[in-house]
């Protein structure tokens, strides 16, 4: 389970520092994609796998379901760590989650999020976070 929230760089070439405490479960090469709220999703190779079987379950019938495979999978890469703990995300990928200097890599249980600082300070502020108004909602859900 991914749980978290680091702050890192990206380097003039693209890549960044996968976190030591998130590394060794992500595994060497795992995927990133476009994610929901403007960050992007990375998943382990065996996460990944689940994901693309729910994917494939969805009925080609719908629009809304070949919109959403559509998104998660056109952008998605492998990616690798490197000797130094770095790893490369793709320009297109940077450019869709506005990631050019700071960047907050949080872990969200099957996966990790990549936000562009701002973004996660703005999505993550008392202005957009109302805990008690989530939590009666989780109750709705059974938490």
């Amino acid at each position: 389970m991914f749980i978290g929230e680091y702050e890192h760089s990206v380097d003039a070439k693209g890549r960044l520092i996968m976190p030591a405490k998130l590394r060794e479960e992500i595994g060497e090469t795992f995927i990133v994609t476009k994610g929901l709220d403007g960050c992007l999703f990375a998943y382990s190779k065996k996460e990944w796998t689940a994901f693309e079987e729910k994917l494939g379950a969805l009925p080609l019938s719908s629009k809304n379901a070949r919109d959403f495979t559509r998104f998660f999978l056109s952008g998605a890469i492998e990616c690798e760590i490197d000797k130094q703990g770095r790893f490369l995300i793709s320009s297109n990928l940077r450019e869709f989650a506005e990631l050019e200097k700071d960047v907050v890599i949080i872990g969200v249980n099957t996966r990790i999020e990549i936000w562009n600082k701002e973004k996660w300070k703005n999505y993550n502020s008392d202005e957009n976070v109302n805990v008690d108004e989530i939590a009666e909602n989780m109750t709705m859900l059974g938490i």
